[in-house]
């Protein structure tokens, strides 16, 4: 039978990830993937390119199905999620460089609020105080009046993550979030991300093929080899 964690807030079982193009037998990246995430763990998934990260990330987010097994988000099935429950309980950070135009930093992160304003989308004086707390805890006090289209790579990164920790979420996945940064930025986004793990209790999964930092910050290594 299938056993659950206790504490895992995020866990996969028995996951085949993949594609499965319309009438075309589908290409399995890899398979017989049993993970769990723990609240307040901060774990970094490692693996060559071209081995799936992306793709399992991907499918752990609900973005694409898997092929077999499933994805469960604090006790329910990810896919019976609608948008919104997903939204309010995983927040996602790509690599894509996101084309936002002329917003300011903090009207940025104030679109973390999104799953929980009404149809008005007004924000209440508990959503500002989240909002300013999220630019806290990201270290972007500094970055808030400035345009996002202003902001350096490593500066854009903290911005996307005070948006996604305003979404207040169990579980926080980024993909690759330190591929464009220098070193010194790489080790304060990582460090960053390990303290907010611990100190708020989310549960962070972080992919990237920065071997090194991710055996000195992470709690736990998740390991996807060329051929899963």
């Amino acid at each position: 039978g299938i056993f659950f964690m206790v504490d895992a807030v995020l866990q996969a079982q028995n996951l085949t990830i993949g594609y499965a193009p319309t009438r075309q037998a589908p290409h399995v990246v890899a398979d017989q993937i049993s993970v769990s995430l723990d609240r307040g763990e901060f774990v970094c998934l490692l693996g060559p390119n071209g081995a799936g990260k992306s793709t399992l990330i991907r499918t752990l987010v609900g973005m694409q199905p898997p092929l077999a097994g499933f994805v469960q988000l604090a006790g329910r099935e990810v896919s019976s999620l609608s948008a919104q429950e997903l939204a309010q309980l995983l927040s996602v950070v790509l690599t894509d460089r996101v084309q936002v135009g002329i917003l300011s930093v903090r009207d940025l992160v104030a679109l973390g609020r999104y799953p929980y304003t009404d149809w008005t989308g007004r924000l209440t004086k508990d959503d500002e105080a989240i909002i300013g707390w999220a630019i806290q805890a990201a270290t972007a006090q500094d970055l808030t009046h400035r345009n996002v289209g202003s902001l350096s790579d490593g500066e854009r990164q903290k911005v996307m993550i005070a948006r996604a920790l305003a979404q207040q979420p169990e579980v926080m996945v980024l993909d690759e979030p330190t591929a464009f940064l220098d070193l010194p930025r790489r080790v304060e986004m990582m460090a960053l991300l390990r303290n907010l793990a611990h100190e708020t209790n989310k549960a962070i999964l972080l992919s990237t093929h920065d071997l090194d930092l991710a055996l000195r910050s992470a709690d736990r290594i998740w390991l996807l080899p060329q051929g899963g």
